[in-house]
């Protein structure tokens, strides 16, 4: 009997199927793989194969139970695969002013309301709050990765790594006393250092966020350029969201304010302008020269009533292309699928044409593109052997998914953030079977709750001073 045991062992342990077999970490097999590759190949089944933090291969099922071996299997049949979103704009403590100021125009909302209300009320234990609210959102609506502009940038950092979502996440620089800087000089010296402390963070990318061309002086708009390169980090800023913008820039500097940051030598490679709204067809041709994307923001442009961002103009010059919410202050939510609805439809609309932006497109500028956007595209925004394992699950169960007949159709069209059953980033679930596993939801709500009555204090004394000053 020891003989034929060993012998069947034996067998087992050198059969080719076995030999072949490469052992990886986990395998999500039987859903619908959405890819988001070059290609667009969608597998219906499919199957990935993950090892760490990497995925190792996209296939059938079939092909990869006879390549990989795995610790443990993940079979999501009924579901959709694909890349987790990337949100190229928001300010993610700004949760905490969701609805404090609606029907507005923009600078009426930044001077009236916004900055007040920051003034008074961010902090460093505010910014932690608050950022904690928007990443708790974010993984339960499926974004993976996200660009930020805000202060304190340290903190959101922090709470990002700790969540364990990927950020590019920017130290905003402004020409007037903010909460963390009285002068634009202080912004840059907070900027510098923040870098240099998150540099070659795996999941943070550190950057300078100049706040828009016409809240800066020039000398310190090409400080923040200089600063960029020095230390090899994007530039994130605002640029032509509003008409009131370019009046002031044609005022103020006889140019638009992509021909006036063009003229100061900062724009590039490196650079991610959020809007991008009321821009000429010489400034899209300026813009895709210098190599700068652009992160679209349908839903804020639309409630602000900023105006809508040439985007069919955009992607026939070649422009990257990203798609942002904004902050939930101005949107109100930070749900990608909505922007990718918004962003859809819009454009349909405004041109006058149903193929203007067709889903698979909408679906690369939340995803692929929006990667190239971050300069992170060697690494997520399509599911890729060798890149990172950044992915969502959808779930297909609910009377509005069905029937579904295009996979694409329904991610663009269709699904809601709320639609997400798991999601990883970096090889590692965040949440699953819709539980969030780092971060404790409840205490996340009540720590908002209670930092809210911060901002009612604030603009209840806001509105006393004005109506003092009015008198």
């Amino acid at each position: 009997m020891r003989i034929l045991l060993a012998t069947l062992l034996a067998l087992l342990t050198t059969s080719p199927l076995l030999a072949q077999q490469k052992p990886v970490s986990l395998i999500i097999t039987g859903g619908i793989v959405v890819t988001v590759d070059a290609t667009r190949r969608v597998l219906n089944p499919g199957a990935i194969a993950i090892d760490g933090t990497d995925i190792v291969a996209v296939d059938t099922p079939g092909n990869i139970a006879r390549q990989y071996s795995a610790k443990q299997t993940m079979t999501v049949a009924g579901q959709i695969v694909m890349p987790g979103l990337i949100n190229t704009h928001t300010h993610a403590p700004m949760v905490m002013m969701r609805g404090l100021a609606d029907d507005l125009a923009l600078m009426e909302w930044l001077q009236k309301y916004i900055f007040p209300a920051e003034a008074k009320t961010v902090t460093p234990a505010f910014t932690r709050t608050g950022t904690r609210l928007a990443l708790l959102e974010m993984i339960q609506s499926g974004t993976t990765a996200y660009a930020d502009m805000y202060y304190f940038e340290e903190e959101i950092a922090k709470a990002t790594k700790e969540a364990g979502l990927r950020g590019v996440l920017g130290q905003t620089i402004i020409k007037f006393p903010v909460p963390d800087a009285k002068t634009p000089a202080d912004g840059l010296a907070r900027a510098r250092r923040y870098i240099e402390q998150w540099k070659n963070d795996p999941l943070i990318v550190p950057a300078v966020a100049p706040h828009s061309p016409y809240t800066l002086e020039e000398d310190t708009l090409k400080q923040c350029a200089a600063l960029a390169k020095e230390l090899h980090v994007p530039m994130l800023i605002h640029l032509a969201e509003t008409r009131d913008e370019v009046e002031i820039m044609r005022s103020q500097h006889q140019r638009s304010p992509t021909g006036y940051l063009d003229s100061l030598g900062v724009l590039g490679p490196n650079v991610l302008a959020a809007h991008g709204v009321w821009v000429s067809a010489e400034d899209i041709a300026t813009l895709k020269a210098r190599g700068v994307s652009v992160s679209h923001n349908p839903e804020s442009n639309e409630k602000l009533a900023s105006g809508t961002a040439p985007v069919v103009g955009y992607l026939k010059a070649g422009v990257t292309l990203g798609l942002g919410t904004d902050g939930a202050a101005s949107n109100n939510d930070l749900d990608m699928f909505e922007a990718m609805r918004f962003a859809a439809l819009l454009h349909k609309l405004q041109n006058n044409d149903p193929k203007a932006t067709p889903a698979p497109v909408v679906l690369e500028m939340a995803t692929r593109m929006g990667a190239q956007a971050l300069g992170l595209d060697k690494q997520i925004g399509s599911l890729e052997a060798g890149k990172r394992a950044d992915l969502i699950m959808l779930g297909l169960d609910r009377a509005r998914t069905t029937p579904m007949f295009d996979p694409v159709s329904h991610i663009v069209y269709v699904a809601h953030g709320d639609d997400v059953r798991s999601m990883m980033v970096n090889g590692k679930f965040l949440m699953r079977d819709r539980k969030v596993l780092t971060l404790d939801e409840a205490r996340v709500i009540a720590d908002a709750r209670a930092a809210a009555q911060q901002v009612r204090d604030a603009v209840s004394a806001a509105a006393s001073a004005a109506g003092a000053a009015a008198k």
